[in-house]
């Protein structure tokens, strides 16, 4: 049986990966009137005058929805809200495993922007956090930005921002690793969506030397009138030599390669004519834009992925937990650059320098201890302002 029937299997017998737990016991008459009625009116009276109570007097304080139109899931596209959701189950699921943070799976059946918005913008009263899932590019973009403004509670849409801070943290071991500065590499991001984009605006925000993004057309140069908005900007603050071509033409002398695209786009003569020790996080999945072993024999001195079967897997749930735990714990009401560098620096330091080696440049993804790291440094940016 491999992983897939295995999983499905599983699925059937779980019949649901999260559930709901009391936390007030009810056994006597005067447990009822304490946890219901009577005496839960005056909780409402409180909340009423100061709705900053609802924080102490409700679980808001730690509970987060993870909320999915359908439109992007996993690598199987827009297969509906109602199909996500046992990867909204999943997510729910790893934030309490690995933060003990409570999170709700809410799938909104529409694909229009205002509709999507104005929904989450009427439920946001229930909870401390809005993380957004699986929401297709460009539309994402424009509903976490909205979401932002209208908010008062932390807005995260861990399909851009975790896999950029996730990615942030690799990177910063790796060049550790490699003897290089952050300030002096070259990177190259192979494909521009919703994630190619957050990680480049992100590694850029970390003070990298250069960035070359590309898409299924090409090098995104500073010359060419992009239509996409979010193209059209990355343009005007990447490339600084203004480089033209395919991906072959942006690898030659590069530091580093991520990939956030598909499967086999890089050869081993691409690898082979990057700079010296060059970096390669292949992250497409199920299968990398280049194997490990072929991108070692081209040269690669650091090869990352997506996959928990290889070395320096680069996954989200490294980032998620912990950042929402943390902003929750001080009532951040957004989640800042600093807050997301403080994580990226805390998942980088876990792996300590007498650890450190090109196979070993971040921690496992069942690391517990990584979530606490991180809230701990969220916390403290957020108080910092």
């Amino acid at each position: 049986m491999d992983v897939k029937e295995k999983a499905l299997e599983k699925h059937y017998e779980w019949q649901g990966k999260i559930e709901v737990i009391s936390r007030a016991p009810i056994n006597t008459a005067e447990d009822l009137s304490l946890a219901y009625t009577p005496g839960v009116a005056q909780a409402c009276l409180e909340i009423e005058k100061d709705p900053s109570l609802s924080y102490k007097l409700t679980r808001r304080k730690n509970l987060v929805a993870v909320i999915t139109d359908g439109t992007a899931v996993l690598g199987l596209g827009d297969i509906g809200g109602l199909a996500g959701m046992p990867v909204m189950e999943g997510k729910c699921c790893l934030f309490k495993e690995f933060a003990g943070v409570d999170a709700f799976p809410l799938c909104i059946k529409s694909k229009d922007v205002d509709e999507i918005v104005h929904t989450i913008e009427l439920i946001s009263d229930s909870f401390g956090g809005i993380n957004i899932e699986d929401i297709s590019a460009p539309r994402c973009f424009e509903i976490e930005k909205r979401l932002k403004e209208k908010l008062d509670i932390p807005v995260f849409h861990d399909d851009q921002h975790g896999t950029a801070i996730v990615v942030a943290a690799a990177m910063i071991n790796a060049v550790r690793c490699a003897g290089k500065q952050l300030s002096d590499v070259t990177v190259v991001i192979n494909g521009a969506g919703a994630a190619g984009i957050a990680i480049g605006k992100f590694l850029l925000e970390m003070g990298i030397g250069d960035l070359i993004m590309v898409d299924i057309n090409g090098i995104i140069d500073r010359e060419t009138v992009y239509d996409n908005p979010a193209h059209a900007e990355i343009s005007k603050i990447t490339n600084k030599h203004n480089k033209k071509g395919k991906l072959a033409d942006a690898l030659k002398g590069a530091d580093v390669f991520v990939g956030v695209s598909r499967p086999k786009l890089v050869t081993e003569e691409m690898v082979a004519s990057m700079a010296d020790k060059p970096i390669v996080f292949a992250m497409a999945n199920p299968e990398p834009e280049i194997m490990p072993e072929l991108a070692k024999k081209a040269g690669a001195y650091i090869v990352g992925t997506g996959r928990s079967d290889f070395p320096n897997q680069i996954n989200n749930v490294l980032v998620f937990p912990g950042i929402f735990k943390g902003a929750l714990s001080v009532g951040a009401k957004a989640i800042t650059e600093e807050m997301k560098k403080a994580a990226a620096y805390a998942i980088a330091d876990i792996v300590t320098a007498d650890k450190l080696s090109p196979e070993y440049i971040i921690p496992s993804p069942l690391d517990k201890s990584v979530a606490k790291a991180v809230a701990d440094a969220v916390a403290k940016a957020a108080e910092k302002g």
